[in-house]
């Protein structure tokens, strides 16, 4: 349960890093915080305590098997977001290296008030 928490505080904290801030690498930050707070949920919806690996032994009880039998989805869905969340990090920090020797600053406010 505590993993749950910690999940919403995370996903509070990048929420607040991308909607309230005006620099462009905290609003980076903030998404990032988020993304984790959203692979942090999906591995722990997919935990059982005290569960066994999704592999089936022959001669196993399938019953028990499949009562307590981790689900392997969640995780095979984070380590793709992982990858693609990798690339999606790379490419805003290199949109805002553009946007900073553009415009010579990283503040949002400052940017809709220069015109060229």
């Amino acid at each position: 349960m505590i993993m749950y928490a910690l999940a919403a505080v995370l996903f509070g904290v990048g929420l607040y890093g991308l909607l309230v801030k005006r620099h462009l690498l905290k609003k980076v930050l903030g998404l990032l915080i988020l993304e984790h707070a959203v692979n942090l949920f999906l591995v722990e919806v997919g935990y059982i305590e005290g569960g066994t690996p999704p592999i089936r032994i022959e001669g196993a009880d399938a019953a028990a098997f499949v009562s307590n039998a981790v689900d392997p989805v969640p995780q095979a869905l984070v380590l793709t977001s992982i990858v693609i969340g990798l690339g999606l990090a790379m490419l805003m920090v290199a949109l805002t290296l553009r946007i900073y020797e553009r415009y010579g600053s990283l503040d949002a406010n400052r940017m809709s008030e220069l015109k060229g």
